[in-house]
């Protein structure tokens, strides 16, 4: 007979999932209510405030995504697209390529702007591209590239879109609450993202917001979005405001309150303070690094402190590297994606498992097997570079 499963406790240190808050996790455990219980209503107005403030936006089309981000993605592509469309995206990792099968798969045209990987969408690159296609309805890129760890400059993206009358579609799965991400200020249009990034909620669902020029574009399309779940002209029914909702599918309730309590603890963090946590752990990981003589993929410049891509040394194997991090440390991080795989490890510093101990935990078990695997390096480098960058 299956017994029930109890899975040994892991530090949650790849790409996402990262590790879940403690209060979340009892937040899950609450008795469940209906999907139309007057609470859960309630409670479905207040996400939506929380993740405007999140989103730093006042967009009444704000909602999560019964479902993960790569739903999120595809929402903002379907309500957007039409066949016959053309869309402009930015590729500079696994994510840009992603964006190019939605347009694909919305019936529309895509032309790309390639950047190398680990380097940011070269704004240059994109203005030379809408000056080419005058016609394009969207520039769609990555804020955060999860498989670099590069950060590409949305405000400065979203103006050259808005120069040429053009929608942006923005993928903030690693950035919201990581770094800074200002929607309405910057004029980002169609944004979508993940819980259980910088938020550090378990997968599942994906906050999306979209502004009143992209809500006009979605009320006012010629043919129906292709797909029924995520159409937002009927989830909105659900979503929208006021006690009063139209049926539209049974909401992942605890899930949601999971949610909830995220954003709940964001808010009680503030918003700058979590961007300048996860900019201090950065920090500190990227001292010990150094003294164990790994470097990074991105330049300092753009390089998100949330994902830290790393090159692995010479001579060192990847997976039994991560495999020994696994079996005797209970610590994951992550092999690299695509072009980076086999070369990198991506190294999360992801809301809640953004502090000083897991830095420790890593840089130490990190030091100890690549010491076990003849790397030539001095025992304890890595606590004496942090403790003196931290002193600095």
């Amino acid at each position: 007979m299956i017994a029930s499963f109890k899975p040994r406790a892991r530090t949650l240190m790849g790409p996402g999932p990262s590790d879940v808050n403690p209060r979340i996790l009892e937040a899950l455990g609450r008795t469940t209510i209906g999907h139309l219980d007057p609470q859960f209503i309630e409670m479905m107005d207040q996400i939506k405030q929380l993740l405007q403030y999140a989103f730093q936006t006042k967009n009444e089309l704000t909602l999560p995504v019964s479902a993960p981000g790569s739903a999120g993605m595809e929402a903002c592509f379907v309500n957007l697209l039409e066949p016959g469309d053309k869309a402009i995206v930015c590729i500079n990792g696994v994510f840009g390529n992603r964006m190019v099968e939605n347009v694909k798969r919305c019936g529309a045209t895509a032309v790309t702007v390639e950047d190398d990987w680990g380097k940011p969408v070269d704004p240059n690159k994109v203005e030379a591209a809408l000056q080419a296609n005058p016609d394009a309805k969207v520039l769609c890129f990555v804020h955060a590239e999860t498989s670099t760890g590069a950060r590409s400059d949305a405000k400065t993206l979203a103006g050259l879109a808005q120069q040429h009358d053009c929608l942006t579609i923005v993928d903030t799965v690693t950035s919201l609450g990581g770094v800074e991400l200002k929607v309405d200020e910057w004029g980002l249009d169609a944004v979508y993202s993940g819980t259980q990034k910088c938020l550090s909620c378990t997968p599942g669902l994906s906050p999306v917001t979209f502004s009143e020029k992209a809500a006009e574009v979605i009320r006012n399309r010629k043919a129906p979005v292709q797909s029924w779940f995520l159409d937002m002209n009927l989830v909105m029914g659900y979503w929208g405001g006021g006690a009063k909702r139209a049926y539209h599918h049974t909401a992942p309730i605890n899930a949601l309150y999971g949610l909830h309590e995220s954003l709940v603890i964001l808010q009680e963090e503030g918003l700058e303070n979590a961007w300048a946590r996860h900019a201090k752990m950065h920090a500190s990981l990227a001292a010990g690094l150094d003294a164990l003589g790994i470097g990074f993929v991105v330049k300092s410049d753009y390089r998100l402190p949330q994902l830290n891509a790393v090159t692995i040394p010479e001579g060192i194997d990847d997976a039994a590297v991560r495999g020994k991090l696994l079996q005797d440390y209970d610590l994951e991080i992550g092999a690299g994606l695509g072009a980076l795989a086999g070369k990198v490890w991506r190294i999360g510093l992801m809301g809640h498992s953004a502090n000083a101990e897991n830095v420790a935990l890593c840089l130490n078990a990190l030091e100890t097997v690549l010491i076990e695997m003849g790397q030539n390096i001095e025992k304890g480098a890595a606590s004496k570079a942090v403790a003196a960058a931290v002193l600095s």
